[in-house]
């Protein structure tokens, strides 16, 4: 079953490593940090991190990957423009209105400025 997580899988870079599904990732991230070599010559397929292959090969397997399916139809089934009666709609908010004055209270001054650290 490809969900259960207790299956064993062959990790791609150490041929006769066979590790539970649950801890594959966190098994290619040490395995390629103890295996830097064999790690510079594999490549990551984009639908997903855990398909390790070599580089030649990664075209041929981005082709052929299952998990490629998956993100075009996920790419496909959303939807890439707001409903139009949300566009007709807009915005309702407006800000409420200042009842400052800037350039009033900067012409009547303050009777002692602020100072950091000044005690008044």
């Amino acid at each position: 079953d490809v969900l259960d997580p207790e299956r064993l899988i062959q990790c791609p870079l150490v041929k006769h490593h066979r590790i539970r599904a649950r801890r594959f990732p966190y098994h290619l991230v040490k395995c390629k940090e103890s295996n830097p070599e064999i790690a510079k010559q594999l490549a990551t397929c984009p639908f997903n991190a855990r398909h390790l292959v070599p580089q030649a090969d990664l075209s041929n397997h981005i082709m052929k990957c299952n998990d490629k399916a998956f993100m075009e139809q996920s790419v496909v089934s959303r939807p890439c423009e707001p409903p139009q009666e949300q566009l007709n709609k807009g915005s309702t908010w407006q800000a409420p209105p200042c009842d400052e004055d800037w350039e009033t209270e900067l012409l009547e001054g303050s009777e002692s400025p602020f100072v950091w650290g000044a005690i008044n």
